[in-house]
């Protein structure tokens, strides 16, 4: 039988063939985000699906970001281990999609507030994970960040305490998903980051001099700008990438393919 980790190699080596792409010298000399499909540290390989949702597979670990679209959106893919939820909104969390996808033997970790509106013949499966609260699963230490708006016209989209940012750490590597965010000082306290999937769109989250002013405060070594289609506008990730690197040329900026088929 052929080991899912041959299976994994032989998707990213396609990827990397068919798109032709190689990586670049960091954004401070380029001024442009590092482009690439598959994102990679020693042990961890983070393939984006779609704006917010991602699939992370780390050591024999399979775990599902925000997962939509339906389950065939992830046929590539091996059967979750975890599935992260980060909001109720429709662009992190769809019931069809969780169904489709946690038939089998993935645990859901998730807030209260989407836990409560998870189908019932799920919810032996699912662990509530509250604000600044962690949980360890497959031997990664899971920790929620808290979520939320700042400036008044935006405060009910949404409020703190409702939805998880997450910290991921294993092996002495941590990864932060921010979810739908503004610069908030929890974000900006974090420390020793590795990896930062940090959102950027109007008038939903924060805009991307906030984002850069608060990916320069908690300085993780590489950030990866995500979840950037607002409405009706794009957020400008290049120009996200300039302020991080005018700022702090350390930090690395890399754009993954969050829209396939789309020219942002």
């Amino acid at each position: 039988m052929i080991r899912l980790s041959t299976l994994f190699l032989a998707f990213s080596l396609l990827l990397m063939s068919c798109r032709g792409k190689t990586e670049k010298e960091p954004v401070s000399e380029t001024a442009e985000a590092d482009t690439e499909t598959t994102a990679q540290t020693e042990d961890a390989e983070i393939f984006p699906v779609s704006h917010a949702t991602a699939v992370l597979r780390w050591g024999p670990t399979t775990i599902y970001i925000d997962p939509v679209g339906g389950a065939d959106t992830f046929a590539q893919f091996p059967p979750a281990d975890l599935i992260l939820i980060t909001d109720e909104h429709g662009d992190h969390y769809n019931p069809e999609t969780l169904e489709a996808l946690a038939d089998q033997k993935a645990r859901v970790i998730a807030p209260r507030a989407v836990a409560n509106k998870i189908p019932e013949g799920l919810t032996p499966r699912v662990d509530i994970l509250d604000n600044a609260a962690e949980m360890q699963r497959y031997g990664i230490t899971i920790t929620a960040i808290p979520m939320y708006n700042l400036r008044e016209e935006a405060k009910n989209f949404h409020v703190r305490g409702r939805g998880n940012g997450y910290v991921l750490e294993k092996n002495g590597q941590r990864i932060y998903f921010s979810g739908d965010t503004e610069d908030i000082p929890e974000m900006r306290a974090l420390k020793d980051i590795d990896k930062a999937f940090v959102c950027m769109n109007l008038p939903y989250t924060m805009t991307v001099e906030q984002a850069a002013d608060a990916v320069l405060e908690f300085a993780p070594a590489e950030v990866y700008p995500y979840h950037y289609r607002g409405r009706p506008d794009v957020s400008d990730v290049t120009r996200f990438a300039e302020l991080v690197n005018a700022g702090n040329a350390a930090i690395k900026v890399v754009q993954l393919d969050w829209y396939p088929g789309e020219a942002y």
